[in-house]
């Protein structure tokens, strides 16, 4: 089968949409189809058209519909579409109409969806490598590390850990590692003057896979606290690498996390992230009841199981 697949996102994008395509492509692959990713579609022959964004990627959408009526359409939703677009934009309401499936990235999903989507919606978790491909790695350092592993950007609160550990008492232990690329200067600037001002915050800018990581592996705590969030791939290899999260209650964390899960806080709630960094630090039974949870997530991210819920999503098509 010939399978397009259409991100907004351009070759070597830092941006998620991109290596979602990438890995569905290569899994795709691995079931024997043929496939292409482009920005656009533009009329290149495929059995079945995967678009990733329904707002941005709308008149690809519209187009492939236009040409082929009859064929399969696949929309996957990212959190813009769910939580920002979907409430406003007619572009993104008509991509899930003209859609033979709507693929979401964690089960919370459907609540942000009108029901009459619930039924062509297809749940397919995000999958990381296997942990057995990764040295399992211990900090050099005798301090607590907590890595931030995320690009830059404002719906990203990107500076919420570098405060909340500024509010710590003077004997924690605690050091931040932050790994992404500043989208945009002003965040390279608020970067560096946040570890001028901030001896506990490292900033390291973007770095290869492997060495993103290898610091992950290597750090006590992952902290995850977007504003806004479909699925987001750190949590999903925090949870594979057995490295406990302190997440952002929102709906994203916690359709892949569970309603459950003890280690949320509040959106922008720095002192309630500072408690529960001080928590974590010095109270060993919290530390691993939030490592049991991780552990009991960790089947849901295999590759074998997203493999099989595209070719599952296929068959049905």
């Amino acid at each position: 089968m010939r399978i397009g697949i259409i991100t907004p996102a351009p070759p070597r994008s830092l941006h998620g949409n991109r290596r979602t395509a990438l890995r569905w492509a290569k899994l795709f692959r691995q079931l024997g189809h043929r496939v292409w990713i482009a920005q656009s579609y533009g009329g290149q022959p495929c059995d079945v058209l995967i678009a990733l964004h329904a707002k941005r990627s709308f008149d690809s959408i519209r187009k492939f519909r236009r040409l082929y009526p009859n064929k399969p359409l696949i929309v996957a939703l990212t959190g813009t579409d769910l939580y920002r677009d979907l409430r406003r934009s007619r572009r993104a309401q008509t991509s899930l109409e003209l859609a033979t499936r709507l693929v979401a990235l964690q089960p919370k999903a459907l609540d942000d969806l009108p029901p009459r989507f619930h039924a062509k919606t297809r749940v397919i978790y995000q999958s990381v490598g296997p942990p057995n491909q990764i040295q399992n790695l211990k900090s050099k350092t005798q301090n607590f590390r907590i890595c931030v592993i995320g690009h830059l950007r404002d719906v990203k609160d990107p500076f919420r850990t570098a405060k909340a550990v500024r509010l710590l008492p003077e004997r924690s232990q605690v050091e931040v590692v932050h790994v992404g690329a500043a989208m945009d200067e002003r965040m390279a600037v608020g970067a560096e003057r946040e570890m001028h001002a901030n001896p506990r915050y490292r900033w390291l800018g973007e770095l290869p896979p492997e060495r993103v990581r290898k610091i992950l592996y290597s750090s006590q705590l992952c902290v995850h606290s977007s504003k806004l969030e479909g699925g987001a791939n750190a949590v999903s290899e925090a949870i594979v690498a057995g490295v406990p999260v302190l997440a952002s209650r929102i709906p994203g964390n916690v359709g892949l996390l569970g309603e459950d899960y003890p280690g949320y806080f509040e959106v922008g709630d720095t002192r309630g992230l500072a408690k529960l960094l001080w928590q974590t630090e010095t109270d060993a039974a919290f530390l691993a009841r939030l490592k049991a949870c991780c552990r009991g997530l960790a089947l849901n991210f295999s590759p074998q199981r997203e493999r099989q819920s595209l070719a599952d999503l296929l068959a049905e098509l």
